[in-house]
């Protein structure tokens, strides 16, 4: 049966009842800490992270995006507890701001108003704390040689695939190790069971954001499934637009997975994610007993965890990381000619 469209006054009760949460959420964010509009190159990269008790990530995070050359962070802080914001105090280079409204209704609110106060005119990543970006050729040209790139071919914005990364013991010992300790330990993925779907299918969850988006290379899949898929049972998306930049008319954040209004680039990042880190059951619970992840997800990997104490993501199909080339390869990420063509110039 076709559904029939709102009414007048429907549509204008959603319109006011929107109006009403931006007003509420603008209310609600304080400014911590640092610039809110940094001083920053053109080709220079403004990496964007949610965080709520992140102290055990902060070192090896601000480590590995200040490698890839970040000229400043902004972290959106949910209401820490832990030594997070004393951590991020004695960081020149971080911008922090903070709602503690309830995660779940302000997630979207939170990633474009840091983008669109902070970063006007400029490039952003985002990037949650257990995520760990990367590219081809990342150590040697970082993040300003990839905009570089991404500016002289008109491009507004960089899809990534998000690869699950676990260790061969048990994730309660997992969640044992240090940040450190676990982006060595985490040196496996697993490809199976992940499906693809054409960008603008409109089976995609959150088709109404990428509807006027361009790809100037179709054959960059929107992915889903993975590890979580198969361990949890979780429907979750692989497929990200970390990578954006903010001019306008782009709408940065909207979505976790998606930007909107932009154009998209010719071949695809990585991120490595290190989801089952830092105590992942405890953290399960603690977001299971708010109830801020609307999708539920914790819930299923909760259950999961309790029915099996000794549960692994290891199997004999798992695959040892050795960089992006096997992963191209193997078609989850994509290559550009163009791109390789500005790689080997670079480096001449």
């Amino acid at each position: 049966m076709t559904q029939d469209p709102p009414s007048f006054t429907q549509r204008l009760r959603s319109k006011l009842a929107k109006a009403r949460h931006r007003k509420r959420f603008r209310r609600s964010v304080k400014h911590l800490h640092g610039p809110m509009q940094p001083q920053v190159g053109a080709q220079d990269v403004i990496v964007i992270a949610l965080v709520r008790d992140g102290g055990f990530y902060l070192d090896a995070f601000l480590e590995h995006y200040r490698q890839l050359g970040a000229a400043h962070f902004v972290f959106c802080d949910n209401g820490s507890t832990d030594s997070t914001l004393n951590q991020l105090r004695r960081e020149g280079d971080c911008t922090v701001v903070q709602s503690t409204l309830p995660w779940g209704e302000i997630e979207n609110d939170f990633r474009r108003y840091a983008a669109e106060t902070c970063a006007p005119g400029h490039w952003c990543l985002y990037a949650d704390m257990d995520e760990i970006f990367t590219f081809e050729r990342a150590t040697q040209i970082g993040l300003p040689g990839l905009t570089r790139y991404l500016d002289v071919h008109g491009y507004t914005a960089l899809m990534a695939q998000m690869l699950e990364m676990f260790p061969r013991m048990t994730l309660h010992d997992a969640g044992q190790l240090s940040y450190e300790e676990a982006l060595s330990e985490f040196d496996h993925y697993d490809l199976r069971e992940i499906t693809q779907h054409a960008y603008h299918d409109p089976e995609i969850g959150f088709a109404w954001f990428l509807q006027d988006n361009t790809t100037s290379n179709p054959d960059i899949p929107m992915l889903f499934g993975g590890t979580r898929a198969r361990v949890f049972g979780e429907a979750c998306c692989l497929t990200k637009h970390p990578l954006v930049k903010v001019l306008p008319g782009v709408m940065p954040g909207v979505h976790p997975h998606a930007a909107a209004n932009v154009a998209c680039a010719d071949m695809s990042a990585l991120i490595l994610h290190y989801k089952f880190t830092n105590a992942p059951m405890a953290r399960d619970a603690d977001t299971a007993a708010r109830g801020v992840i609307p999708h539920g997800e914790d819930h299923k990997r909760l259950d999961r965890f309790r029915s099996d104490p000794d549960l692994t993501l290891w199997s004999d199909q798992a695959e040892r990381y050795a960089g992006l080339r096997p992963l191209q390869d193997a078609g989850f990420l994509h290559r550009s000619d163009v791109f390789d063509a500005y790689l080997h110039e670079v480096a001449e």
